[in-house]
């Protein structure tokens, strides 16, 4: 049964587990956060190695959680966002299967190339449907917040998430560059 979950140091093997396949096919920075110090934020260093230690991991999820209010340091570029994991939870336990993200706002670089919602989904975990389910859960987050319609982007090429957005009503507006940009309904 898959579910959304706030970032839980109870999770930390199976997120960096996660973040490993990821850094196998070289998407790793959909799980890890690097960035480098800068004014008004003090940089972080979040890799699959730093992650293993559990006192790195729950600073980790400490910031991810504060990340979805205003006031938190944030890299340059980067709005509010509420950033959650997908978890499959079964009989044998929980595992991190995937992320999804919901940008509160839209800068012009979102407006044209990333939208409100990013996901990622472990390769291990693909084809089971948990990107669709996740973008299904996520749309009450956003219409709770006052969002809607979201736009959620992917590329002209990636026809497994053309399908996740289609699946949850997704309407194709245009092609930017590379980028097919669809609007997604939040409040049905």
């Amino acid at each position: 049964m898959l579910r959304l979950s706030e970032p839980d140091p109870a999770l930390r093997t199976s997120y960096v587990d996660a973040l490993r396949e990821l850094d196998g096919e070289g998407n790793g920075h959909y799980f890890a956060m690097v960035h480098a110090p800068e004014p008004g934020y003090a940089g972080a260093n979040f890799t699959a190695d730093t992650l293993q230690d559990p006192d790195t991991f729950t600073e980790f999820c400490s910031r991810t959680v504060a990340m979805t209010q205003p006031d938190s340091p944030r890299p340059a570029g980067w709005v509010t966002g509420t950033y959650l994991w997908m978890v499959d939870d079964t009989p044998a336990g929980s595992e991190v299967v995937g992320r999804i993200s919901l940008r509160h706002a839209l800068t012009p670089w979102l407006l044209e190339v990333a939208g409100h919602v990013g996901y990622a989904v472990r390769p291990s975990a693909r084809r089971r449907g948990h990107a669709t389910r996740a973008l299904g859960l996520i749309l009450p987050i956003a219409a709770a917040r006052g969002i809607d319609p979201v736009l959620v982007t992917c590329d002209e090429d990636n026809v497994a998430s053309r399908k996740v957005i289609e699946a949850n009503g997704g309407v194709l507006e245009d092609v930017r560059g590379s980028k097919m940009r669809f609007w997604v309904a939040t409040s049905r």
